[in-house]
């Protein structure tokens, strides 16, 4: 059987000016995902990752680690289709939208505004941008600037499939990208509920490991979320 191998971006700076790139944090995740790699021996035959500078950089400082070592890393092949969704497109353009129609988002909006400096202001963060895309998967909320749930499953599925239905043959790849993809990817391939999607991509860690099985159209999830690689104090979500 081959296997298809997704790897979330290392840590990045979010809530800064410039949020897609890489932290320190994040470039160690990656050279310990190389480090423990190389040292199991897995080798890939492709390497897929998405367009965005933290999904990239951190395929790059795994490619780096393994040419230093003398081992073999295939070109990065970029596809957008792989991107995250744009998150700072759906607080933009849609959330005004929602407090203006929704009085329980705007008292979540509210209490995210209201803790700027506070150390509760992740937290009220994540409660009001779960509630948003929420609204963002059922579609009730729409701009012509923020691409839709429809239109990023679209996307993600089509490029997926490309992957696996490549000729047979067993196969190692390997998929630099982020958590709303995978969570989508997970969520596609074992068929669960469209909100599933979001619930799973909560949770994926930095630089965590989730590996999908498949051959002749069978496809099983063999790994989800692990972190191997990464002792306690290196695991982050954001």
């Amino acid at each position: 059987m081959s296997t298809l191998t997704l790897v979330r971006h290392g840590q990045a700076a979010a809530f800064t000016a410039d949020s897609d790139r890489l932290t320190e944090l994040g470039e160690e995740q990656a050279r310990r995902l190389a480090a423990y790699w190389i040292a199991n021996g897995v080798s890939f035959d492709q390497v897929v990752c998405g367009e965005l500078v933290r999904q990239h950089e951190t395929a790059r400082i795994v490619q780096e680690a393994y040419r230093a070592a003398g081992r073999k890393f295939p070109e990065m092949e970029r596809s957008r289709d792989f991107n995250e969704y744009d998150a700072g497109a759906i607080l933009r353009f849609l959330a005004p939208a929602l407090v203006r129609e929704t009085a329980s988002f705007a008292d979540l909006w509210g209490q995210w505004e209201a803790s700027a400096g506070l150390p509760d202001r992740n937290r009220a963060f994540q409660l009001m941008f779960e509630a948003l895309m929420a609204q963002w998967i059922a579609g009730t909320v729409s701009h012509p600037n923020a691409e839709s749930w429809t239109e990023f499953r679209a996307r993600v599925r089509r490029s997926l499939r490309a992957i696996l239905e490549q000729p047979e043959g067993k196969r190692n790849v390997a998929l630099f990208t982020s958590g709303g993809v995978i969570g989508l990817s997970v969520q596609t391939l074992m068929e669960c509920p469209e909100p599933a999607a979001l619930e799973l991509n909560w949770r994926v860690r930095n630089t965590s490991l989730t590996a999908f099985l498949y051959s002749r159209g069978r496809v099983s999830l063999d790994w989800f979320n692990a972190t191997p690689h990464l002792p306690a104090e290196m695991i982050s979500f954001r």
